[in-house]
């Protein structure tokens, strides 16, 4: 797998200010095929270790942002629980550019247009390094779990399906 060598993306300035240590790595985009999984094997990652970024908005707690494993499924009632909330759901993917700057399948936790109450998926914290999205589709950056929760100040939950 290559490094990525192409400019930075806004994700990756962010975290070099912020001094968190990161790398890259680059993946042929398929357009047909979008998912979590084509992305980590695309990656030659364990899929557990890719996080995707699923934006949410809940009755009472507006926006939240929650990033479980590319394999799995989001329980709506663990993440409501987690924001503390009644209710959530997924927002329309028409709204996911216009509130957070990114596209499908480039959506990441880091350098959103706001500051979102962010929940990490609690198995984040078996691996040494987790990869989420750098910002753009083709681009993944990988690094800490710790570091990523505490940049995004994030919380660890339980949110997936069982």
């Amino acid at each position: 797998m290559k490094e990525h060598k192409k400019e930075k993306t806004n994700v990756m300035r962010l975290l070099e200010a912020a001094g968190i240590a990161y790398r890259s790595q680059e993946y042929e985009v398929d357009e047909n095929d979008l998912s979590g999984v084509h992305v980590a094997q695309a990656l030659g990652q364990d899929p557990d270790s890719v996080f995707k970024t699923l934006v949410l908005k809940g009755e009472k707690t507006g926006y939240l942002v929650c990033c479980i494993p590319v394999a799995q499924e989001l329980d709506l009632k663990k993440a409501a629980r987690a924001a503390g909330d009644k209710k959530v759901e997924m927002i329309p993917m028409k709204e996911l550019l216009p509130v957070t700057g990114y596209i499908r399948g480039g959506c990441s936790p880091v350098g959103m247009k706001k500051k979102f109450p962010t929940f990490i998926d609690e198995t984040a914290v078996l691996f040494d390094e987790i990869a989420v999205s750098a910002g753009i589709r083709g681009a993944q950056i990988i690094l800490a779990p710790e570091e990523l929760r505490r940049y995004t100040e994030a919380e660890f939950a339980d949110l997936t399906q069982e």
